[in-house]
């Protein structure tokens, strides 16, 4: 049986990428932060093998025999910096591809990775990719835009207050995609076997919305006033302060949400067929949404 090595699959794309090709007869293998929670998982009969995302001992024991891996960097927020941790899960993860002689592997990167420094995580995945594309296996890096999922963080606002936050303007139109796109775009090139080399394809959902639209569509569908409040740099670093970040994460993470709101950054790309994806905004709400409220 085919063994299929997921990391971080306790999070929205992993744990749907392994329930995926669980369900076309493969092995995931589970790989995390939290044991305990990946122990807890269930994906289908049989699948035991879980390991420390950020253990490269732990993570080339745990993914040996596998033919691909999919692999991505857990959002952290109790780190001393993200760039470090970025370097330790991508050094770990390239391990494992060099020591097992891994044959497939598929990134979730982000929208603009190589495109310039001091974006924050963006250019983290940049060097992400860049470290997986020195491995003689087939490397696919996904670029995706905004998770729609972000909405779901603020449902408790949205439901109580009628207001959303976001340190973007109003009009800043954003490429939101779902992680359910993400996944099933991972599931099939994981699976398949027809695909070789090194190259990038950008997701990018069914459209570009602005913050002031993802209000009004927000507010029709809910039958109730929704409005978005945008965030102060100041409020954003107060925020992240109180949830105890480091001071040089706070730095890394402002450095990522001025990119994302720059209109000539990495949601400028231009969009294309091949990075449109299929999940609109109105289904995401039905699907996911409305159900967190």
């Amino acid at each position: 049986m085919k063994k299929i090595a997921i990391a971080a699959a306790t999070g929205n794309i992993g744990s749907s990428v392994a329930r995926q090709i669980a369900s076309h007869g493969a092995t995931p293998l589970l790989l995390g932060q939290n044991l305990k929670r990946l122990d807890d998982l269930y994906i289908s009969e049989g699948v035991s093998i879980v390991a420390d995302i950020s253990n490269t001992e732990q993570v080339i024991a745990a993914t040996e025999g596998a033919e691909a891996l999919f692999w991505v960097v857990p959002p952290v927020l109790n780190v001393s910096s993200l760039h470090e941790w970025y370097q330790k899960v991508t050094d770990a993860g390239v391990a494992a591809v060099i020591q097992n002689k891994i044959n497939r592997v598929v990134l979730v990167s982000s929208l603009g990775a190589s495109s310039s420094p001091n974006l924050g995580t963006v250019s983290y995945c940049g060097d992400m990719e860049a470290a997986f594309d020195k491995l003689d296996a087939n490397v696919l890096a996904l670029r995706p835009g905004y998770f729609l999922e972000n909405f779901i963080l603020q449902a408790k606002d949205i439901r109580e207050k009628g207001i959303f936050t976001f340190p973007y303007d109003s009009d800043h139109d954003i490429p939101f995609i779902s992680s359910d796109d993400i996944a099933e775009a991972a599931s099939r090139y994981l699976l398949g076997e027809t695909w070789a080399g090194h190259w990038k394809l950008n997701l990018m959902g069914p459209e570009n919305i602005t913050l002031a639209q993802a209000a009004s569509r927000l507010s029709a569908m809910m039958g109730k006033s929704v409005k978005y409040v945008q965030q102060s740099g100041e409020e954003v670093k107060a925020q992240l302060s109180s949830w105890g970040t480091s001071e040089r994460v706070q730095q890394e993470l402002m450095d990522l949400f001025s990119a994302l709101g720059d209109s000539n950054g990495p949601y400028a790309t231009p969009r294309t067929i091949e990075a449109t994806t299929a999940t609109t905004f109105e289904q995401f709400l039905e699907r996911k949404f409305l159900s967190s409220l």
